[in-house]
């Protein structure tokens, strides 16, 4: 292909699939300045989008739709057909969602590879098609390709191209990962697929393009996992380690990860020490690769004791709310933040639902307040908790209140306020959000990790 052909190629992107990923995505795209059509079969999200609507919240993600639709960049359908057509990139971004048993589920890959297929059944142009979707090793070449051959009657590597493109977006900071993302890793079915992806990547980042690393397609899609993983079994060790802090009179975590994290071969990344992740990525990618790895007849205990500590994790704060306050039927309890992370308004998997499940079950009263996530925890709770509209409205009259998400705006609150409005002026710090010396002596004070304000 020359360079003449590569220069248009990077003109005519689709992309399947409008979730998290593939939403951050075409809004990216379009503002680099490439002609991009966003495709997904829930045609409400279509209508949201088409108005300039982002259905979930991410910073920054709403102002480049609105951006990409106005300088018709941005194209939002559910118009398959005309718009694999029309493009010669096609990027794969639909969902593998877990099953009952952790594996994950390849629906939504099939019909997108049979939407593939049919459209290339009557084209002779070369197509390249870039699966961004997490799926174990294997999905693309026994699932993907097959599918998209026995559709289209065409030969990959011939009539079309085929390449893993994992993706390593972080919630909260998806539109800066995705325009200046650290690394770029790309499966291939043949060396022709590979190039042309990794030349689509060096004009759109041009002079800032990251490292980029070329590897076969099980060894993409199994990167995914093994980096997902990793972290998750990071942040579970160290909360391993706060748990045995809290035993220790005089023993705090953050410094134990300060002292760790001055050996260059540890760092400190991913060693905060909390009431456990959640999330759509690391519960999900822990338990399908579990699954997949049981598929082999091999076992994985690491990533089976990860798992294991962070279920148990937010049944600590409970477990302390119980012993400081007994019975707690009728008792206000405030919970300051629902979303799994700051910045989304995500509550999948968030630890909050955890704890407020327990909290309901034994009869407390709860008070809950989340800058962005409360319409989602509505779909869930309904009216078996309150919501507020502000952290100040949250702990008035409280008798424990829960730091349970990390927000900015919850840094703000001082001891004082703190002590002036609860009806007991109890703070459990899920998320290391305040100064524990200087909270402790104004309040019952107990924190993650801490070892004399036991948590």
């Amino acid at each position: 292909m020359s360079l003449g052909e590569i220069e248009s190629l990077i003109d005519r992107v689709a992309v399947l699939g409008l979730g998290y990923v593939g939403l951050t995505m075409v809004a990216c795209l379009a503002k680099k300045g490439i002609e991009t059509v966003g495709v997904d079969v829930d045609r409400d999200k279509i209508k949201i989008l088409s108005k300039g609507k982002s259905p979930i919240y991410e910073p920054g993600l709403e102002e480049l739709i609105n951006e990409g639709l106005k300088a018709k960049k941005l194209r939002i359908t559910d118009d398959h057909t005309k718009a694999l057509k029309d493009s010669e990139i096609i990027f794969i971004c639909v969902g593998t969602p877990a099953k009952s048993n952790g594996s994950i589920s390849l629906e939504q890959i099939e019909s997108a590879s049979e939407y593939i297929g049919e459209s290339l059944k009557d084209i002779e142009t070369y197509k390249l098609i870039i699966v961004r979707s997490t799926v174990i090793p294997g999905t693309s070449e026994k699932v993907i390709k097959h599918i998209i051959e026995e559709k289209s009657g065409k030969k990959c590597g011939i009539s079309f191209g085929l390449c893993i493109n994992p993706e390593f977006l972080r919630e909260g900071s998806a539109v800066q990962d995705m325009l200046k993302p650290d690394r770029i890793i790309i499966g291939q079915h043949d060396n022709k697929s590979g190039k042309l992806l990794e030349d689509f990547y060096r004009r759109l980042y041009s002079h800032d393009i990251p490292k980029c690393f070329r590897t076969s397609l099980a060894n993409a899609e199994l990167i995914k996992y093994v980096n997902n993983t990793f972290l998750a079994t990071k942040v579970s060790f160290i909360n391993s380690i706060a748990n045995l802090c809290e035993r220790i009179p005089g023993s705090d975590i953050e410094a134990i990860v300060k002292g760790i994290g001055m050996d260059p071969r540890i760092a400190t990344l991913f060693f905060r020490a909390g009431l456990g992740w959640g999330g759509s990525c690391f519960p999900k990618d822990l338990k399908a690769i579990l699954a997949y790895s049981r598929s082999l007849d091999l076992t994985m205990p690491i990533i089976e004791a990860a798992l294991k500590v962070n279920e148990s994790r937010p049944l600590r704060a409970v477990d302390k709310v119980r012993e400081l306050l007994g019975d707690l039927k009728g008792k206000k309890i405030a919970i300051l933040g629902l979303a799994f992370k700051p910045n989304t308004d995500d509550i999948r998997e968030a630890v909050s639902i955890k704890i407020i499940e327990e909290l309901l079950h034994d009869s407390a009263e709860i008070f809950a307040y989340d800058p962005k996530a409360m319409n989602n925890y509505r779909k869930i709770f309904g009216e078996k908790i309150s919501f507020v509209d502000s952290a100040q409205e949250c702990i008035k009259d409280a008798e424990c209140c829960i730091i349970v998400t990390e927000w900015d705006e919850f840094k703000d609150i001082k001891p004082e306020y703190f002590k002036a409005t609860m009806k007991r002026p109890l703070i459990i710090d899920g998320r290391r959000l305040y100064d524990a010396e200087k909270y402790s002596k104004k309040l019952e004070y107990f924190a993650v990790g801490l070892g004399f304000y036991q948590l």
